[in-house]
Parts: structure tokens; C-alpha cells; sequence
């Protein structure tokens, strides 16, 4: 019992809190620059009927790196405001999307082609 206490406790220390909100994603949007627009779906039950209903909203979340690709699932914090609708930041990408993933590889394999011209 104290073991997994003191792995508890390690954790903590590694993650500062902040006591900002954060909320995980898809990428729904990347044509703004240094900008995407991220939908957090939501499930909650109806406060009469006790059915559970999703929503879903749309963050503009700061991506300083254009890192996100569209249909990747993100994590992403609350800041300070950017802009008249950004409030969020990406923290991380978690999970590539297929379609990202198969364009990323592409993409390094058209830049390799292209070095390898250029050396020859």
C-alpha cells in the first residue's frame, strides 16, 4: 500500500498542477495558421429523463509548431486569451490519424527524393 502511495506521489510531482482544465479531442480543422479548431464530444445525462445525450464542442486551440493534423486526437489546456476565440493550447498529440500518418510519410519521402536529387 505505501509503494503505490509513494508511485502516487512521484507522479504528482512530475505533473505540476495548474488547476487549469484539460480535454481531449479531435482535430477538425487546420486551415488557419498556428490555429485548429478541436471538437470535444461530451456525454451527460439528462437531468429528467436520465438518457444519456452527447454534445459536442468546438475549441480554437494555439498549435505554435503546426503540429496537429486533421483527425488527430489531441490534448489540449486552457491559457490565457490569444485572440478574440482562442483560449486553448495543444499539449500534446496523442494518437496520429490514419490519413495524417499516410500523408506525413509521403511528405518525408518527397523530401527525401528531393535532397537526394539535389546531391546528385
Amino acid at each position: 500500500m505505501a509503494e503505490t502511495t509513494k508511485n502516487a506521489q512521484h507522479e504528482n510531482v512530475d505533473q505540476k498542477k495548474t488547476g487549469r482544465a484539460r480535454k481531449v479531442g479531435e482535430v477538425v480543422s487546420t486551415k488557419m495558421n498556428k490555429t485548429i479548431v478541436v471538437a470535444v464530444d461530451m456525454k451527460k445525462a439528462h437531468p429528467l429523463y436520465r438518457r444519456v445525450i452527447s454534445r459536442s464542442k468546438k475549441f480554437y486551440v494555439h498549435d505554435e509548431e503546426n503540429r496537429a493534423l486533421l483527425g488527430d486526437v489531441v490534448r489540449i489546456e486552457e491559457t490565457r486569451p490569444m485572440s478574440k476565440l482562442k483560449r486553448w493550447r495543444l499539449l500534446e498529440v496523442i494518437r496520429r490519424s490514419a490519413l495524417a500518418a499516410a500523408n506525413d510519410a509521403a511528405h518525408k519521402a518527397e523530401s527525401k527524393a528531393k535532397k537526394q536529387q539535389q546531391a546528385s
